[in-house]
């Protein structure tokens, strides 16, 4: 069986980000309609697993930012690939090695680098 390019593997991720964004946009949307319409109280009561509206929207946002961010990698990934660069960590120019690349078709980084610290937005 032959392995998956990694436009193949790319691709792939950018079709389950995608997915996600979608899902979490709307289910923010649903979050935020609901306090509106005030189905929900309107004041951030609590639902019965104990969890407040104003927690369940932040937490979204939160997992939809890292979706935005999940998706600009994939991105940064697919012009490295173009640029025959797909690979080389952005940090320390050296190789990102394979299982790290199968497991993250998306990585930036090597490991080390990775362990490091964060790698800076904006």
């Amino acid at each position: 069986m032959m392995a998956e390019s990694p436009r193949t593997r790319l691709g792939a991720e950018r079709v389950r980000a995608l997915a996600r964004l979608g899902d979490l946009t709307r289910e923010l949307a649903g979050i935020i309609a609901s306090t509106a319409d005030g189905s929900s109280g309107g004041d951030d009561e609590h639902d019965p697993e104990g969890a407040t509206v104003a927690y369940e929207r932040q937490h979204v946002a939160a997992l939809l930012a890292r979706a935005h961010e999940q998706l600009a990698d994939i991105s940064a990934a697919q012009r490295k690939l173009d640029e025959g660069r797909y690979g080389l960590c952005d940090r320390c120019g050296l190789p990102i090695g394979a299982e790290r690349l199968a497991a993250r078709p998306a990585a930036l980084t090597c490991v080390r680098c990775a362990a490091r610290r964060p790698r800076p937005r904006g």
